[in-house]
Protein backbone atom coordinates (compact mmCIF):
# COMPACT_ATOMS: atom_id res chain seq x y z
CA UNK A 1 0.00 0.00 0.00
CA UNK A 2 0.92 3.87 -0.43
CA UNK A 3 1.10 6.58 1.46
CA UNK A 4 -0.42 9.77 -0.07
CA UNK A 5 2.55 11.86 -2.49
CA UNK A 6 3.10 15.43 -2.24
CA UNK A 7 0.51 15.92 -5.76
CA UNK A 8 -2.49 14.19 -3.87
CA UNK A 9 -1.66 16.60 -0.90
CA UNK A 10 -1.99 19.50 -3.07
CA UNK A 11 -5.24 18.16 -4.94
CA UNK A 12 -6.90 17.63 -1.54
CA UNK A 13 -6.12 21.05 -0.06
CA UNK A 14 -7.11 22.60 -3.56
CA UNK A 15 -10.52 20.73 -2.71
CA UNK A 16 -10.54 22.65 0.23
CA UNK A 17 -9.73 25.50 -0.55
CA UNK A 18 -12.65 25.53 -3.40
CA UNK A 19 -15.24 23.95 -0.58
CA UNK A 20 -14.14 27.21 1.33
CA UNK A 21 -14.56 29.68 -1.61
CA UNK A 22 -17.92 28.58 -2.28
CA UNK A 23 -18.79 28.26 0.72
CA UNK A 24 -17.82 31.85 1.35
CA UNK A 25 -19.53 33.32 -1.93
CA UNK A 26 -22.82 31.79 -0.74
CA UNK A 27 -22.00 33.25 2.84
CA UNK A 28 -22.05 36.57 1.16
CA UNK A 29 -25.53 36.67 0.39
CA UNK A 30 -28.25 38.30 1.92
CA UNK A 31 -29.22 36.00 5.22
CA UNK A 32 -31.49 37.99 6.92
CA UNK A 33 -34.30 35.59 8.27
CA UNK A 34 -34.87 32.27 9.49
CA UNK A 35 -36.17 31.40 6.33
CA UNK A 36 -32.82 32.43 4.73
CA UNK A 37 -30.75 30.91 7.02
CA UNK A 38 -32.91 27.58 7.57
CA UNK A 39 -34.27 26.72 4.12
CA UNK A 40 -31.90 28.76 1.77
CA UNK A 41 -34.83 31.42 1.55
CA UNK A 42 -36.92 28.54 -0.28
CA UNK A 43 -34.96 29.36 -3.61
CA UNK A 44 -33.09 25.91 -4.34
CA UNK A 45 -33.83 24.35 -7.51
CA UNK A 46 -33.66 20.99 -8.58
CA UNK A 47 -30.15 20.09 -9.18
CA UNK A 48 -28.80 21.26 -5.68
CA UNK A 49 -31.69 19.33 -4.37
CA UNK A 50 -31.24 16.46 -5.54
CA UNK A 51 -27.32 16.21 -5.05
CA UNK A 52 -27.70 17.33 -1.59
CA UNK A 53 -29.88 14.88 -0.49
CA UNK A 54 -27.55 12.65 -2.40
CA UNK A 55 -24.59 13.85 -0.63
CA UNK A 56 -26.24 13.90 2.33
CA UNK A 57 -27.25 10.53 2.79
CA UNK A 58 -23.35 9.48 1.55
CA UNK A 59 -21.67 9.39 4.77
CA UNK A 60 -19.90 7.61 7.10
CA UNK A 61 -22.21 4.66 6.96
CA UNK A 62 -21.40 4.23 3.39
CA UNK A 63 -17.45 4.86 3.46
CA UNK A 64 -17.05 2.32 6.57
CA UNK A 65 -20.37 0.48 6.61
CA UNK A 66 -21.34 -0.17 3.37
CA UNK A 67 -17.75 -1.03 1.98
CA UNK A 68 -17.09 -3.34 4.84
CA UNK A 69 -20.50 -5.28 4.47
CA UNK A 70 -19.24 -5.95 0.84
CA UNK A 71 -16.08 -7.25 2.02
CA UNK A 72 -18.09 -9.43 4.44
CA UNK A 73 -21.37 -9.95 2.80
CA UNK A 74 -21.57 -9.33 -0.56
CA UNK A 75 -23.95 -7.58 -1.94
CA UNK A 76 -26.85 -8.33 0.80
CA UNK A 77 -26.92 -4.52 1.58
CA UNK A 78 -27.46 -3.47 -1.56
CA UNK A 79 -31.36 -3.89 -0.56
CA UNK A 80 -31.03 -0.83 1.79
CA UNK A 81 -28.97 1.17 -1.31
CA UNK A 82 -31.91 0.20 -3.92
CA UNK A 83 -34.46 1.91 -1.85
CA UNK A 84 -34.05 4.71 -4.25
CA UNK A 85 -38.22 4.51 -5.04
CA UNK A 86 -38.31 5.88 -1.70
CA UNK A 87 -37.75 9.41 -3.15
CA UNK A 88 -40.17 9.18 -5.51
CA UNK A 89 -42.80 8.11 -2.42
CA UNK A 90 -41.24 11.26 -0.93
CA UNK A 91 -41.26 13.76 -4.33
CA UNK A 92 -44.93 12.53 -5.41
CA UNK A 93 -46.44 11.76 -2.15
CA UNK A 94 -45.29 13.81 0.86
CA UNK A 95 -43.86 17.06 -0.88
CA UNK A 96 -47.21 18.45 -1.51
CA UNK A 97 -48.31 18.17 1.96
CA UNK A 98 -44.73 19.61 2.80
CA UNK A 99 -45.03 22.37 0.65
CA UNK A 100 -48.51 23.07 1.20
CA UNK A 101 -48.05 23.28 5.15
CA UNK A 102 -44.95 25.62 4.89
CA UNK A 103 -43.44 24.28 7.69
CA UNK A 104 -39.64 24.20 8.59
CA UNK A 105 -39.25 21.45 10.27
CA UNK A 106 -40.85 17.51 10.23
CA UNK A 107 -42.08 18.18 14.04
CA UNK A 108 -44.04 21.30 13.07
CA UNK A 109 -45.48 19.14 10.56
CA UNK A 110 -47.17 16.78 12.90
CA UNK A 111 -48.14 19.76 15.06
CA UNK A 112 -50.18 21.28 11.87
CA UNK A 113 -51.38 17.79 11.35
CA UNK A 114 -51.99 17.05 15.14
CA UNK A 115 -50.59 18.14 18.20
CA UNK A 116 -47.87 20.39 19.93
CA UNK A 117 -47.27 17.63 22.18
CA UNK A 118 -46.72 15.67 19.20
CA UNK A 119 -44.07 17.70 17.88
CA UNK A 120 -42.63 18.19 20.89
CA UNK A 121 -41.93 14.49 21.49
CA UNK A 122 -40.67 14.03 17.80
CA UNK A 123 -38.20 16.83 18.37
CA UNK A 124 -36.63 15.51 21.44
CA UNK A 125 -36.38 12.24 19.99
CA UNK A 126 -35.01 13.46 17.01
CA UNK A 127 -31.92 15.61 18.40
CA UNK A 128 -31.26 12.72 20.59
CA UNK A 129 -30.70 9.99 17.87
CA UNK A 130 -28.76 12.60 15.84
CA UNK A 131 -25.74 12.93 18.87
CA UNK A 132 -25.68 9.80 19.33
CA UNK A 133 -25.85 8.34 15.71
CA UNK A 134 -25.60 11.01 12.34
CA UNK A 135 -22.71 12.49 14.56
CA UNK A 136 -21.13 9.52 15.98
CA UNK A 137 -20.33 7.87 13.44
CA UNK A 138 -19.57 10.51 11.02
CA UNK A 139 -16.57 11.29 12.98
CA UNK A 140 -15.30 7.67 13.79
CA UNK A 141 -15.47 7.23 9.68
CA UNK A 142 -13.69 10.85 9.48
CA UNK A 143 -11.03 9.06 12.20
CA UNK A 144 -11.11 5.57 10.10
CA UNK A 145 -10.04 7.18 6.57
CA UNK A 146 -7.20 9.26 7.88
CA UNK A 147 -5.75 6.58 10.40
CA UNK A 148 -5.80 4.59 7.09
CA UNK A 149 -4.75 6.85 4.30
CA UNK A 150 -1.88 8.64 6.84
CA UNK A 151 -1.41 6.18 9.79
CA UNK A 152 2.19 8.06 10.14
CA UNK A 153 0.99 11.58 10.98
CA UNK A 154 1.08 12.71 14.63
CA UNK A 155 0.64 16.20 15.72
CA UNK A 156 1.37 17.29 19.57
CA UNK A 157 0.64 14.06 20.28
CA UNK A 158 -2.34 13.24 18.36
CA UNK A 159 -2.88 10.32 16.04
CA UNK A 160 -3.86 10.25 12.48
CA UNK A 161 -7.24 9.44 14.02
CA UNK A 162 -7.87 12.48 15.98
CA UNK A 163 -6.28 14.82 13.68
CA UNK A 164 -8.48 13.41 10.70
CA UNK A 165 -11.66 13.44 13.04
CA UNK A 166 -11.01 17.42 14.16
CA UNK A 167 -10.21 18.81 11.12
CA UNK A 168 -13.43 17.44 9.18
CA UNK A 169 -15.51 18.35 12.27
CA UNK A 170 -13.76 21.95 12.70
CA UNK A 171 -14.05 22.51 8.64
CA UNK A 172 -17.89 21.53 8.02
CA UNK A 173 -18.72 23.64 11.23
CA UNK A 174 -17.22 26.62 9.87
CA UNK A 175 -18.87 26.88 7.21
CA UNK A 176 -22.53 25.39 8.44
CA UNK A 177 -22.33 27.83 12.03
CA UNK A 178 -22.08 30.73 9.04
CA UNK A 179 -23.87 29.70 6.12
CA UNK A 180 -26.92 27.67 6.99
CA UNK A 181 -28.70 25.49 4.67
CA UNK A 182 -27.47 27.54 1.71
CA UNK A 183 -23.67 27.30 2.18
CA UNK A 184 -24.80 23.39 2.93
CA UNK A 185 -26.26 22.75 0.03
CA UNK A 186 -24.57 24.43 -2.75
CA UNK A 187 -21.14 22.80 -1.16
CA UNK A 188 -23.14 19.62 -1.16
CA UNK A 189 -23.62 19.94 -4.88
CA UNK A 190 -19.88 20.06 -5.74
CA UNK A 191 -18.86 17.61 -3.40
CA UNK A 192 -21.40 15.29 -5.04
CA UNK A 193 -19.55 15.71 -8.40
CA UNK A 194 -16.28 15.28 -6.42
CA UNK A 195 -17.53 12.12 -4.47
CA UNK A 196 -19.11 9.92 -7.85
CA UNK A 197 -16.05 10.75 -9.85
CA UNK A 198 -13.69 9.87 -7.31
CA UNK A 199 -15.87 6.55 -6.35
CA UNK A 200 -16.19 5.47 -10.36
CA UNK A 201 -12.25 5.66 -10.44
CA UNK A 202 -11.64 3.39 -7.29
CA UNK A 203 -14.26 1.18 -8.57
CA UNK A 204 -12.89 0.45 -11.95
CA UNK A 205 -9.22 0.68 -10.66
CA UNK A 206 -10.29 -2.26 -8.45
CA UNK A 207 -11.69 -4.13 -10.95
CA UNK A 208 -9.24 -3.60 -13.52
CA UNK A 209 -7.16 -5.37 -10.90
CA UNK A 210 -9.22 -8.18 -9.87
CA UNK A 211 -10.28 -8.89 -13.97
CA UNK A 212 -13.14 -7.47 -13.85
CA UNK A 213 -16.69 -8.50 -12.82
CA UNK A 214 -16.26 -11.98 -14.38
CA UNK A 215 -13.03 -12.55 -12.18
CA UNK A 216 -14.77 -10.94 -9.51
CA UNK A 217 -17.60 -13.58 -9.82
CA UNK A 218 -15.09 -15.88 -10.63
CA UNK A 219 -13.04 -15.10 -7.00
CA UNK A 220 -16.11 -14.93 -4.71
CA UNK A 221 -18.63 -17.08 -5.86
CA UNK A 222 -22.08 -16.64 -6.91
CA UNK A 223 -23.74 -16.28 -3.33
CA UNK A 224 -21.85 -12.86 -2.80
CA UNK A 225 -23.60 -11.59 -5.67
CA UNK A 226 -26.96 -12.92 -3.92
CA UNK A 227 -30.03 -10.57 -2.51
CA UNK A 228 -32.13 -13.16 -1.49
CA UNK A 229 -30.83 -15.18 1.57
CA UNK A 230 -33.19 -18.48 2.93
CA UNK A 231 -35.91 -16.96 5.32
CA UNK A 232 -33.96 -19.07 8.29
CA UNK A 233 -31.58 -21.33 6.59
CA UNK A 234 -29.66 -21.99 10.00
CA UNK A 235 -32.99 -23.75 11.77
CA UNK A 236 -35.75 -21.54 13.71
CA UNK A 237 -32.52 -20.49 15.94
CA UNK A 238 -31.51 -18.30 13.13
CA UNK A 239 -34.70 -16.61 13.21
CA UNK A 240 -34.02 -14.81 16.98
CA UNK A 241 -30.24 -14.58 16.39
CA UNK A 242 -28.69 -15.26 13.03
CA UNK A 243 -25.35 -15.80 13.72
CA UNK A 244 -21.89 -15.79 11.61
CA UNK A 245 -19.85 -19.41 11.31
CA UNK A 246 -16.30 -19.29 11.06
CA UNK A 247 -15.70 -19.54 7.46
CA UNK A 248 -13.00 -17.99 4.71
CA UNK A 249 -15.83 -15.86 3.08
CA UNK A 250 -18.77 -14.72 5.63
CA UNK A 251 -21.62 -14.78 2.91
CA UNK A 252 -20.89 -18.60 2.32
CA UNK A 253 -22.02 -19.18 6.64
CA UNK A 254 -23.92 -15.56 7.12
CA UNK A 255 -27.46 -15.65 7.43
CA UNK A 256 -27.27 -12.53 9.06
CA UNK A 257 -29.75 -10.79 6.91
CA UNK A 258 -32.71 -12.78 5.93
CA UNK A 259 -34.93 -12.18 3.09
CA UNK A 260 -38.02 -11.47 5.31
CA UNK A 261 -36.43 -8.67 7.28
CA UNK A 262 -35.24 -7.62 3.89
CA UNK A 263 -38.54 -7.51 2.36
CA UNK A 264 -41.13 -5.91 4.68
CA UNK A 265 -38.31 -4.08 7.84
CA UNK A 266 -36.46 -2.38 5.75
CA UNK A 267 -38.50 -0.29 3.22
CA UNK A 268 -39.94 1.09 6.68
CA UNK A 269 -36.07 2.16 7.07
CA UNK A 270 -36.60 3.98 4.39
CA UNK A 271 -39.76 5.24 4.31
CA UNK A 272 -38.90 7.06 7.56
CA UNK A 273 -35.38 8.10 6.92
CA UNK A 274 -35.88 9.48 3.17
CA UNK A 275 -39.64 11.14 3.26
CA UNK A 276 -39.95 12.28 6.98
CA UNK A 277 -36.50 12.46 8.26
CA UNK A 278 -35.69 16.25 8.90
CA UNK A 279 -31.94 15.48 7.86
CA UNK A 280 -33.37 14.60 4.27
CA UNK A 281 -36.36 16.18 3.85
CA UNK A 282 -35.44 19.67 4.78
CA UNK A 283 -33.60 19.90 1.37
CA UNK A 284 -36.97 19.44 -0.51
CA UNK A 285 -38.70 21.64 1.87
CA UNK A 286 -35.97 24.30 1.03
CA UNK A 287 -37.08 24.41 -3.15
CA UNK A 288 -38.67 27.49 -4.33
CA UNK A 289 -41.57 25.45 -5.55
CA UNK A 290 -43.06 21.86 -5.62
CA UNK A 291 -41.93 21.34 -8.89
CA UNK A 292 -38.36 21.63 -8.15
CA UNK A 293 -38.89 19.59 -4.96
CA UNK A 294 -39.95 16.67 -6.70
CA UNK A 295 -37.37 16.88 -9.66
CA UNK A 296 -35.15 17.25 -6.82
CA UNK A 297 -36.12 14.12 -5.33
CA UNK A 298 -36.46 12.09 -8.28
CA UNK A 299 -32.70 13.61 -9.62
CA UNK A 300 -31.54 11.92 -6.43
CA UNK A 301 -33.44 8.67 -6.57
CA UNK A 302 -31.01 8.25 -10.06
CA UNK A 303 -27.84 9.22 -8.11
CA UNK A 304 -28.94 6.48 -4.95
CA UNK A 305 -28.68 4.17 -7.09
CA UNK A 306 -24.82 4.13 -7.32
CA UNK A 307 -23.92 3.38 -3.86
CA UNK A 308 -24.37 -0.15 -4.89
CA UNK A 309 -21.18 -0.12 -7.78
CA UNK A 310 -19.23 1.92 -5.84
CA UNK A 311 -19.19 1.16 -2.27
CA UNK A 312 -20.45 -2.33 -1.82
CA UNK A 313 -18.68 -3.77 -5.19
CA UNK A 314 -15.17 -1.67 -3.69
CA UNK A 315 -15.60 -3.42 -0.56
CA UNK A 316 -15.96 -6.80 -2.41
CA UNK A 317 -13.08 -6.10 -4.46
CA UNK A 318 -11.13 -5.16 -1.68
CA UNK A 319 -11.64 -8.89 -0.04
CA UNK A 320 -10.90 -10.81 -3.19
CA UNK A 321 -7.58 -9.02 -3.79
CA UNK A 322 -6.98 -9.70 -0.61
CA UNK A 323 -7.66 -13.56 -0.86
CA UNK A 324 -5.68 -13.62 -3.98
CA UNK A 325 -2.64 -13.31 -1.84
CA UNK A 326 -1.21 -10.76 -4.58
CA UNK A 327 -1.57 -7.93 -2.47
CA UNK A 328 -0.22 -8.59 1.05
CA UNK A 329 -0.77 -5.12 2.47
CA UNK A 330 -4.50 -6.22 2.05
CA UNK A 331 -4.27 -9.41 3.06
CA UNK A 332 -2.14 -8.47 6.12
CA UNK A 333 -4.86 -5.81 7.27
CA UNK A 334 -8.38 -7.82 6.14
CA UNK A 335 -7.42 -11.37 6.33
CA UNK A 336 -6.95 -13.68 9.83
CA UNK A 337 -4.47 -16.00 10.74
CA UNK A 338 -7.12 -18.66 10.18
CA UNK A 339 -8.10 -17.86 6.55
CA UNK A 340 -11.37 -15.80 7.10
CA UNK A 341 -12.57 -12.44 6.52
CA UNK A 342 -11.43 -9.75 10.31
CA UNK A 343 -14.82 -8.59 10.51
CA UNK A 344 -13.66 -5.45 13.08
CA UNK A 345 -10.82 -4.24 10.57
CA UNK A 346 -13.37 -4.68 7.24
CA UNK A 347 -14.69 -1.33 7.88
CA UNK A 348 -11.81 0.08 6.29
CA UNK A 349 -12.16 -1.56 3.22
CA UNK A 350 -12.37 0.91 0.86
CA UNK A 351 -9.57 3.21 2.40
CA UNK A 352 -7.38 0.46 2.24
CA UNK A 353 -8.49 -0.25 -1.69
CA UNK A 354 -7.54 3.34 -2.21
CA UNK A 355 -4.11 2.90 -1.00
CA UNK A 356 -3.23 -0.19 -2.99
CA UNK A 357 -4.78 0.50 -6.51
CA UNK A 358 -4.71 3.71 -6.98
CA UNK A 359 -1.91 5.98 -8.45
CA UNK A 360 -0.60 9.44 -7.46
CA UNK A 361 -3.00 12.08 -8.33
CA UNK A 362 -5.92 10.22 -8.40
CA UNK A 363 -5.39 9.13 -5.10
CA UNK A 364 -5.74 12.77 -3.82
CA UNK A 365 -8.96 13.03 -6.00
CA UNK A 366 -10.52 9.54 -4.19
CA UNK A 367 -10.12 10.83 -1.00
CA UNK A 368 -10.99 14.93 -1.89
CA UNK A 369 -14.05 12.83 -2.56
CA UNK A 370 -14.39 10.66 0.66
CA UNK A 371 -14.04 14.16 2.58
CA UNK A 372 -16.83 15.54 0.82
CA UNK A 373 -19.04 12.65 1.88
CA UNK A 374 -17.70 12.90 5.53
CA UNK A 375 -18.40 16.97 5.11
CA UNK A 376 -21.53 16.74 3.47
CA UNK A 377 -22.81 14.40 5.98
CA UNK A 378 -21.76 16.11 9.16
CA UNK A 379 -22.75 19.50 7.40
CA UNK A 380 -26.71 18.16 7.26
CA UNK A 381 -27.16 17.02 10.66
CA UNK A 382 -25.70 19.60 12.50
CA UNK A 383 -27.83 22.07 10.24
CA UNK A 384 -30.73 19.97 10.48
CA UNK A 385 -29.74 19.59 14.63
CA UNK A 386 -29.80 23.75 14.75
CA UNK A 387 -33.05 24.00 12.75
CA UNK A 388 -35.10 21.72 15.11
CA UNK A 389 -33.62 23.32 18.25
CA UNK A 390 -34.63 26.62 17.24
CA UNK A 391 -37.63 26.20 15.40
CA UNK A 392 -39.20 23.49 17.57
CA UNK A 393 -37.68 24.51 20.90
CA UNK A 394 -36.65 27.90 21.25
CA UNK A 395 -38.77 29.85 18.52
CA UNK A 396 -42.37 28.35 20.48
CA UNK A 397 -41.27 29.37 23.59
CA UNK A 398 -40.00 32.88 22.77
CA UNK A 399 -42.43 33.56 19.80
CA UNK A 400 -41.35 37.39 19.47
CA UNK A 401 -38.10 36.53 18.98
CA UNK A 402 -36.33 38.33 16.21
CA UNK A 403 -35.54 37.24 12.53
CA UNK A 404 -31.57 37.69 13.62
CA UNK A 405 -31.90 36.66 17.00
CA UNK A 406 -33.60 33.31 15.45
CA UNK A 407 -30.59 33.38 12.99
CA UNK A 408 -28.04 34.00 15.95
CA UNK A 409 -29.16 31.03 18.03
CA UNK A 410 -29.66 28.83 15.08
CA UNK A 411 -25.70 29.42 14.45
CA UNK A 412 -25.12 29.04 18.18
CA UNK A 413 -26.83 25.33 18.41
CA UNK A 414 -24.91 24.54 14.81
CA UNK A 415 -21.55 25.51 17.21
CA UNK A 416 -22.71 23.20 20.21
CA UNK A 417 -23.43 20.40 17.92
CA UNK A 418 -20.01 21.14 16.39
CA UNK A 419 -18.38 20.82 20.58
CA UNK A 420 -20.30 17.68 20.84
CA UNK A 421 -19.23 16.08 18.08
CA UNK A 422 -15.45 16.97 19.63
CA UNK A 423 -16.33 15.36 22.54
CA UNK A 424 -17.47 12.57 21.21
CA UNK A 425 -13.92 11.36 19.62
CA UNK A 426 -12.33 9.60 22.64
CA UNK A 427 -15.53 7.46 23.36
CA UNK A 428 -15.59 6.46 19.64
CA UNK A 429 -11.94 5.80 18.87
CA UNK A 430 -11.65 3.81 22.25
CA UNK A 431 -14.43 1.78 21.18
CA UNK A 432 -14.58 0.22 17.52
CA UNK A 433 -17.84 -1.97 18.65
CA UNK A 434 -20.13 1.40 18.97
CA UNK A 435 -20.81 1.68 15.25
CA UNK A 436 -22.64 -1.48 14.99
CA UNK A 437 -24.63 -1.19 17.76
CA UNK A 438 -25.32 2.37 16.84
CA UNK A 439 -26.80 1.37 13.37
CA UNK A 440 -28.95 -0.80 15.27
CA UNK A 441 -30.72 2.50 16.92
CA UNK A 442 -33.06 3.36 13.88
CA UNK A 443 -34.36 0.32 13.37
CA UNK A 444 -36.09 0.92 16.69
CA UNK A 445 -36.69 4.48 16.14
CA UNK A 446 -38.04 4.61 12.85
CA UNK A 447 -41.20 2.53 13.11
CA UNK A 448 -43.58 4.80 15.48
CA UNK A 449 -42.62 7.86 13.08
CA UNK A 450 -42.94 6.32 9.49
CA UNK A 451 -46.63 5.13 11.06
CA UNK A 452 -47.58 8.36 12.85
CA UNK A 453 -46.68 10.36 8.96
CA UNK A 454 -48.19 8.16 6.40
CA UNK A 455 -51.20 7.04 8.58
CA UNK A 456 -51.52 11.16 9.08
CA UNK A 457 -51.80 11.98 5.68
CA UNK A 458 -53.52 8.81 4.56
CA UNK A 459 -56.46 8.55 7.03
CA UNK A 460 -57.82 11.75 7.86
CA UNK A 461 -59.68 10.16 11.06
CA UNK A 462 -56.40 9.49 12.76
CA UNK A 463 -56.00 11.87 15.65
CA UNK A 464 -53.31 13.87 17.82
CA UNK A 465 -54.14 10.97 20.77
CA UNK A 466 -53.69 8.22 18.30
CA UNK A 467 -50.69 9.95 16.85
CA UNK A 468 -49.19 10.54 20.29
CA UNK A 469 -49.74 7.36 22.04
CA UNK A 470 -48.30 5.61 19.08
CA UNK A 471 -45.07 8.08 19.50
CA UNK A 472 -45.31 7.18 23.07
CA UNK A 473 -45.35 3.21 22.68
CA UNK A 474 -43.54 2.98 19.78
CA UNK A 475 -40.58 4.63 21.52
CA UNK A 476 -40.53 2.62 24.27
CA UNK A 477 -40.41 -0.29 22.89
CA UNK A 478 -37.35 0.74 20.80
CA UNK A 479 -35.38 2.34 23.94
CA UNK A 480 -36.52 -1.11 26.03
CA UNK A 481 -34.78 -2.96 23.26
CA UNK A 482 -31.56 -0.68 23.30
CA UNK A 483 -32.00 -0.88 27.25
CA UNK A 484 -31.47 -4.49 26.75
CA UNK A 485 -29.09 -4.54 23.91
CA UNK A 486 -26.62 -1.58 25.20
CA UNK A 487 -24.88 -4.03 28.32
CA UNK A 488 -24.41 -6.82 26.03
CA UNK A 489 -22.79 -4.41 23.00
CA UNK A 490 -20.71 -2.34 25.10
CA UNK A 491 -20.16 -3.93 28.03
CA UNK A 492 -20.19 -7.58 27.50
CA UNK A 493 -22.59 -8.75 29.75
CA UNK A 494 -24.60 -11.87 29.39
CA UNK A 495 -28.10 -12.71 29.93
CA UNK A 496 -29.07 -16.11 31.34
CA UNK A 497 -30.23 -18.21 28.35
CA UNK A 498 -34.06 -18.35 28.34
CA UNK A 499 -34.68 -15.40 29.96
CA UNK A 500 -36.74 -12.62 29.08
CA UNK A 501 -33.86 -10.03 28.65
CA UNK A 502 -32.32 -12.96 26.88
CA UNK A 503 -34.88 -13.62 24.28
CA UNK A 504 -35.02 -9.76 23.59
CA UNK A 505 -31.45 -9.36 23.40
CA UNK A 506 -31.49 -12.23 20.75
CA UNK A 507 -34.97 -11.85 18.50
CA UNK A 508 -33.23 -10.59 15.04
CA UNK A 509 -33.29 -6.22 15.14
CA UNK A 510 -35.07 -6.56 11.80
CA UNK A 511 -38.19 -9.00 13.26
CA UNK A 512 -38.09 -6.71 16.53
CA UNK A 513 -38.56 -3.44 14.25
CA UNK A 514 -41.34 -5.25 12.46
CA UNK A 515 -43.07 -6.02 16.06
CA UNK A 516 -42.60 -2.27 17.01
CA UNK A 517 -44.48 -1.49 13.46
CA UNK A 518 -47.21 -3.63 13.97
CA UNK A 519 -48.05 -2.34 17.29
CA UNK A 520 -47.92 1.20 16.53
CA UNK A 521 -50.24 0.82 13.24
CA UNK A 522 -52.81 -1.20 15.91
CA UNK A 523 -52.04 1.72 18.68
CA UNK A 524 -52.46 4.60 15.82
CA UNK A 525 -55.95 3.17 14.55
CA UNK A 526 -57.06 1.71 18.18
CA UNK A 527 -56.95 5.08 19.40
CA UNK A 528 -57.79 7.32 17.19
CA UNK A 529 -60.93 5.70 16.58
CA UNK A 530 -61.95 5.13 19.92
CA UNK A 531 -61.33 9.13 20.77
CA UNK A 532 -62.95 12.25 18.99
CA UNK A 533 -62.43 12.94 15.12
CA UNK A 534 -60.01 15.75 14.54
CA UNK A 535 -62.21 18.83 13.27
CA UNK A 536 -62.57 20.18 9.53
CA UNK A 537 -60.38 22.77 9.60
CA UNK A 538 -57.62 20.50 12.08
CA UNK A 539 -56.68 18.46 8.27
CA UNK A 540 -57.72 21.28 5.72
CA UNK A 541 -55.10 19.94 3.14
CA UNK A 542 -53.01 18.02 5.11
CA UNK A 543 -54.24 14.19 4.01
CA UNK A 544 -55.57 12.98 0.66
CA UNK A 545 -58.90 12.97 2.11
CA UNK A 546 -59.03 17.17 2.65
CA UNK A 547 -57.45 18.02 -0.20
CA UNK A 548 -59.47 20.93 -2.08
CA UNK A 549 -60.04 20.61 -5.60
CA UNK A 550 -57.77 23.62 -6.09
CA UNK A 551 -54.70 22.26 -4.11
CA UNK A 552 -55.28 19.03 -6.29
CA UNK A 553 -54.91 21.44 -9.71
CA UNK A 554 -51.68 23.28 -7.92
CA UNK A 555 -50.13 20.29 -7.43
CA UNK A 556 -51.34 18.65 -11.19
CA UNK A 557 -49.68 21.56 -12.71
CA UNK A 558 -46.30 21.27 -10.89
CA UNK A 559 -45.76 18.06 -13.31
CA UNK A 560 -45.19 16.70 -16.62
CA UNK A 561 -44.89 13.74 -18.57
CA UNK A 562 -41.36 14.02 -18.24
CA UNK A 563 -41.70 14.17 -14.59
CA UNK A 564 -43.17 10.64 -15.05
CA UNK A 565 -41.44 8.93 -17.57
CA UNK A 566 -38.29 9.42 -15.77
CA UNK A 567 -39.69 8.19 -12.43
CA UNK A 568 -40.42 4.87 -14.15
CA UNK A 569 -37.41 4.60 -15.32
CA UNK A 570 -35.97 4.65 -11.48
CA UNK A 571 -38.40 1.89 -10.78
CA UNK A 572 -37.42 -0.01 -14.19
CA UNK A 573 -33.85 0.55 -12.88
CA UNK A 574 -34.05 -1.02 -9.56
CA UNK A 575 -36.47 -4.14 -10.75
CA UNK A 576 -33.12 -4.47 -12.95
CA UNK A 577 -30.43 -4.59 -10.76
CA UNK A 578 -32.68 -6.91 -8.25
CA UNK A 579 -32.90 -9.35 -11.36
CA UNK A 580 -29.09 -8.90 -11.85
CA UNK A 581 -28.12 -9.73 -8.29
CA UNK A 582 -29.92 -13.13 -7.94
CA UNK A 583 -26.81 -15.52 -6.99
Amino acid sequence: MQTLHAVDWSIILLYFAIIMGLAWWVIRQKQETSTDYFLAGRHLGWFIVGASIFASNIGSEHLVGLAGSGATDGVIMAHYELHAWCLLVLGWVMVPFYMRSRVFTMPEFLERRFSPANRTVLSAISLVAYVLTKIAVGIFAGGIVFSVLIPEMNLMGMDSFWIGSILVIVLTGAYTIVGGLRSVAYTEALQTVVLVLGSVLVTAYGLHAIGGLSGLREALGSEAFNLWRPLVPAGIEGTWAPVRESGRMAWYFNDAYPWLGMLFCAPIIGLWYWTTDQYIVQRALGARNEREARRGTIAAAFLKMLPVFIFIVPGMVAFAMATSGKYQGLTDQLIGPDGAVVTANAQAALPLLIATVLPVGLRGIVVAGLLAALMSSLAGVFNASATLFTMDFYSRFRPDTSQDRLVWIGRVATGVMVLIGLLWIPVIQGGRGLYDYLQGVQSYLAPPIAVVFFLGVLNKRTNAKGALSTLLVGFAMGLFRLAVDTPVKLLGVVYEPGSVLWIVNNVFFQYYSLLITLVCVTVMLAVSYATEAPSAAQIAGLTFGSTSAEDRARSRSSWNRLDVILSVIVVVLIVAIYLTFTG
